[in-house]
């Protein structure tokens, strides 16, 4: 049995903010995929924030960031 999508995923994205490092304050869907890259390469951090640093990085890594923009417009975070 596949594991259902949790759309909460992508409203966490664009409203929660990196909480430490170079980036910290920028709202995890406006980090730079060359940020997300060497996270990835130095390896995510454990736990929910890992997880939805890897989410992000899949998501620019196919070009999928579109996908966001109708939910940053309803939130109305710009950061």
């Amino acid at each position: 049995m596949e594991p259902i999508p949790n759309a909460n995923i992508l409203l966490e994205l664009v409203a929660m903010e990196m909480p430490y490092g170079k980036y910290k304050g920028t709202l995890i869907c406006n980090l730079p995929v060359y940020y997300l890259e060497w996270i990835k390469r130095t390896g995510f951090p454990k736990g929910k924030l890992g997880m939805q640093l890897e989410t992000m990085y899949e998501i620019k890594l196919n070009g999928l960031d579109h996908l966001l923009t109708p939910i940053k417009k309803m939130g109305g975070n710009s950061k």
